[in-house]
């Protein structure tokens, strides 16, 4: 039971993660175009505006997704609560790579946002 219960938790840092970044993103960007922390992307970082649009538009994104995420995480190891560490195991490893798609895949539809919203060198259209 106890590895059951380090999966879930980490199952859970994924969406837990998303929802809170999400939040902060929506709410405040990071101050100044950094290349440390923040959504950091050639088009994201032309400027102070497109900073700020993607951040907003990914915090959305990952706060929809992480609020979807975190029941749906919960569900498959409910499945295998009193089976072996092996099922276990591969069951959390699934919807840790499940969960990464989202996560990653925030990418795509925030630079087409950006680059719907902005031309090329980062001015409004």
């Amino acid at each position: 039971m106890g590895f059951w219960i380090f999966m879930l938790l980490m199952d859970l840092l994924i969406p837990l993660t998303m929802i809170a970044l999400g939040k902060l993103f929506i709410t405040k960007s990071p101050r100044n175009i950094n290349p440390i922390f923040g959504y950091r992307t050639t088009m994201s970082m032309k400027n102070k505006d497109t900073w700020e649009f993607a951040h907003k538009y990914c915090g959305r994104l990952w706060l929809k997704c992480g609020l979807v995420l975190l029941p749906l995480s919960v569900i498959p190891l409910i499945f295998v609560f009193d089976k072996g560490t092996d099922i276990i195991g591969t069951v959390g490893d699934i919807v840790c790579i499940v969960q990464l798609v989202p996560l990653i895949g925030a990418i795509f539809p925030t630079e087409a946002a950006l680059k719907k919203t902005f031309d090329k060198n980062g001015i409004r259209r």
